[in-house]
């Protein structure tokens, strides 16, 4: 392939593999021991109810505001939580709160093979490196930070930040702006036909589709890339779109 000015890439299940469990009993009652030292006093079943009430009204109060594909900072949800029982929280708090949530739910992280050198290959062959996912900040630049990730980026966007998620191209719009970029100088690499190739082809830039285990269940019959992996094998992307495997 071409070479491009920047490459922007989704995280999860693009570069990291990761698996949640948002269900489990332990979860809750572990979060409800959390909040109860805080002075917001919940059951455990109550607060996984108020959890998932106040997401719904953060995304439809998103929705309202900012149309398109609307995103949540969820940060707002769990303070929410601390006050609906009258308790304080301050930002340190929530993110602590929020931190304890995402480590609690996490059943599995880890990066797949080979994504370090891929980043750092393309970085030394001259390339705009970007983090472009549907995320929360809070959420994931711990998991950024433990995986030794971060600084391989030249730019990280997360979805929270902005109100708005992949496949709006006012998202996709946001390393253009920082980096000042064309959309024909960049290549989005992604896992979802639809978020990332569907939404890189809205936004007028080529797209790598990887077919991985954390991809939608459905495709489509057409996916709008200039290149596609059947599976995850970030060793053949890495040689699709460098001229040689360093090291």
């Amino acid at each position: 392939m071409r070479r491009y000015r920047a490459y922007l890439f989704d995280l999860y299940g693009t570069l990291v593999d990761i698996r949640t469990d948002e269900a489990r009993p332990a979860l809750w009652r572990e979060m409800a021991a959390l909040y109860g030292a805080a002075g917001a006093v919940y059951r455990p079943r109550e607060l996984r109810e108020a959890y998932l009430r106040l997401c719904r009204r953060e995304e439809e109060t998103m929705a309202s505001a900012a149309g398109g594909d609307a995103e949540i900072d969820i940060a707002a949800v769990f303070a929410g939580l601390y006050a609906e029982k009258g308790a304080p929280a301050d930002e340190a708090l929530i993110g602590r709160t929020a931190r304890a949530f995402r480590r609690w739910s996490t059943t599995h992280l880890r990066r797949y093979a080979g994504a370090a050198e891929l980043l750092t290959a393309l970085g030394r062959q001259g390339g705009r490196v970007i983090l472009l996912s549907n995320a929360q900040r809070l959420f994931t630049m711990p998991e950024l930070e433990k995986l030794g990730l971060t600084a391989l980026f030249d730019g990280i966007f997360l979805s929270s930040d902005y109100g708005c998620k992949k496949p709006d191209p006012r998202f996709f719009a946001a390393p253009l702006e920082r980096f000042g970029l064309a959309p024909g100088d960049c290549l989005m690499i992604g896992n979802d036909p639809v978020c990332d190739a569907g939404g890189a082809a809205r936004a007028g830039m080529d797209c790598v589709y990887i077919r991985s285990a954390l991809s939608p269940g459905e495709e489509p019959e057409h996916v709008p890339c200039a290149a596609r992996l059947a599976g995850m094998d970030l060793r053949r992307l890495r040689r699709l779109l460098t001229d040689k495997i360093e090291g």
